[in-house]
């Protein structure tokens, strides 16, 4: 309850809010020198990293009342920015995308916005830089939707001794469930050791899944290339699955990868993993392309899965 909150904790979290919107800038008329507010910025780049949007998926993404989202939408509309057309699929629903001018414009926004923030950084050293980065990794996950209610799972950002565990259960579970040998696991543990030895904090990310204080799962993103993104480890223990879990750890990995400016994320697996198979599938993700192997003591199919975003 509010009343259990010392007077401290919230001015300190208010000062930290009131520093943080005047570094970034969008206490300022226009965002980014632009004509355009943050909420039109968003609107703009959602609209520019996404197919088939609705207007009410853009209200929960951003989480906008409605009738504000709606004012919004007209104004940008009026601009010559968006366009909405009826959608092929049901005849009643009206799909968002940007017009050329929309998108010469999402692309102005996106770039001003990189070279602000390319500026920012760059006063800083590298042990400066690694340290915030760090830092707003843990606030977002704090503050991550897995805190809600809804959920009984909390997501966050790797710590120490986090790859070991992931280590450890891929080992466990796969030899338990599928008769994989140690040489699954050692797969695994160059996986994390690659990931850890070449963190890119702003262009990669691991969620670790906790309840009740204890780990449940995990995936990790990492950089294939400059538009190319890699899904990797994806990992639920059984007695966590059946609650959305595996499905909430790929959409945090598509959030990321379209903030974080990629045009696709692939994966591979085996056609085995029926379950997984399932979350990709459900989450937009295309089967490309199988091909036949013999790993970890068994015949297997492999298969390559692609979301372009």
């Amino acid at each position: 309850m509010v009343s259990q909150i010392s007077e401290e904790s919230v001015g300190a979290v208010r000062r930290f809010n009131r520093f943080f919107t005047r570094q970034i800038g969008v206490l300022r008329e226009g965002l980014v020198h632009t004509p355009y507010s943050l909420t039109e910025a968003r609107i703009l780049f959602e609209l520019g990293h996404s197919e088939q949007v609705k207007a009410s998926g853009l209200c929960r993404e951003l989480g906008l009342d409605a009738g504000y989202l709606s004012r919004i939408l007209a104004r940008l509309e009026q601009q010559g920015l968006i366009a909405k057309v009826r959608s092929d699929s049901d005849g009643r629903q009206r799909l968002l995308h940007l017009t050329p001018e929309g998108e010469k414009t999402a692309a102005l926004l996106d770039q001003r916005s990189r070279e602000e923030v390319s500026e920012m950084l760059s006063d800083l050293s590298e042990e400066e830089r690694q340290r915030l980065l760090k830092a707003m990794q843990t606030i977002e996950g704090v503050f991550d939707r897995g805190l809600k209610f809804s959920e009984p799972f909390v997501l966050r950002p790797h710590e120490p001794g986090d790859m070991g565990w992931v280590t450890h259960r891929h080992g466990v579970l796969y030899a338990q469930q599928y008769g994989w040998d140690e040489r699954f696991e050692a797969l695994v543990a160059q996986i994390v050791a690659d990931f850890i030895n070449n963190y890119n904090p702003a262009r990669e990310r691991c969620w670790i899944a906790e309840m009740d204080g204890e780990i449940i799962g995990s995936i990790f993103l990492v950089q294939s290339s400059e538009t190319v993104a890699k899904l990797r480890l994806l990992l639920v223990e059984p007695k966590a699955r059946g609650m959305g879990l595996g499905t909430r750890l790929v959409q945090e990995c598509i959030r990321f990868a379209r903030r974080s400016g990629y045009q696709k994320i692939v994966l591979w697996t085996n056609s085995v993993l029926v379950e997984a198979r399932h979350i990709y599938h459900k989450s937009g993700f295309m089967l490309i392309e199988q091909e036949p192997h013999h790993s970890y003591g068994h015949d297997l199919v492999g298969e390559t899965w692609e979301l372009i975003l």
